[in-house]
């Protein structure tokens, strides 16, 4: 993997830690420019990417990284869950996001979540995460994390290859149900569900479940405050599957 922070501490520090837990650390950046030109370089399954750093941002470097290696998957590190940039990344295609207190443990597992190819959030956190910043259905953010306005009709285009079967399990995705919870809804097995799921990912170039929340809201399938997979307005569901959320 690479770790990219302008602090050299900070990298030494999880260097340490992923190393120490077998995970191979094969590059290290100091600003997002590097860490894309590491990225490039070396071809890791993962990087770690502090969302402020100089020259260029952990936003717009979790973008190119995106486009350039899509093998890649994009962690982003904040101090602050609930920030518009930790949004703009997700929408970007970014796997998830790690505070900078992470324990140690975590900081692993969470590696080695991603790697599978599982979204480290949980759909409960990025539901907040949207619900804060997309409320009105904003576009998709600029550089400095503010949004731009998004072409008329641009994201309903996202949902026209989309079954009506497809388009409610992704209402259901939006509103923070695992597969289990979705499998129990509409009586089906949880792999056909599974295969819905993967479907839905496939027609809409979705890189995970962070982004299909992202989609069911800004399509206008969920809206901020509906009830989540725990029937409580504003507090959906976990579920049972772990922090990918089935």
């Amino acid at each position: 993997m690479v770790i990219a922070d302008d602090q050299e501490l900070v990298r030494t520090g999880f260097r340490m830690i992923l190393t120490a837990r077998g995970i191979d650390v094969v590059g290290e950046a100091s600003d997002g420019a590097e860490a894309v030109a590491a990225v490039l370089r070396h071809r890791p399954d993962v990087a770690l990417l502090d969302i402020r750093m100089p020259v260029t941002d952990g936003l717009e470097a979790a973008r190119r990284i995106i486009a350039q290696a899509p093998q890649c998957r994009v962690v982003m590190l904040t101090t602050f869950d609930l920030d518009h940039y930790v949004y703009a990344a997700l929408e970007a295609g970014a796997s998830g996001f790690l505070l900078k207190d992470v324990t140690s443990a975590h900081l692993a597992a969470a590696v080695r979540l991603v790697d599978t190819g599982d979204a480290l959030l949980a759909p409960s956190i990025t539901r907040r995460l949207v619900e804060r910043f997309a409320s009105g259905a904003p576009g998709p953010a600029t550089g400095d994390g503010r949004a731009a306005d998004r072409r008329p009709g641009q994201a309903d285009r996202s949902l026209e290859p989309l079954t009506p079967r497809e388009r409610e399990v992704l209402t259901l995705v939006g509103r923070g149900y695992s597969n289990a919870e979705l499998a129990d809804r509409l009586t089906l097995s949880e792999s056909t569900v599974k295969t819905h799921v993967a479907r839905i990912f496939a027609k809409s170039g979705l890189r995970d479940r962070a982004q299909a929340v992202i989609l069911a809201y800004e399509t206008g399938l969920v809206s901020p405050g509906e009830p989540g997979a725990s029937g409580v307005p504003g507090v959906p569901g976990t579920g049972p599957a772990g922090p990918a959320g089935g």
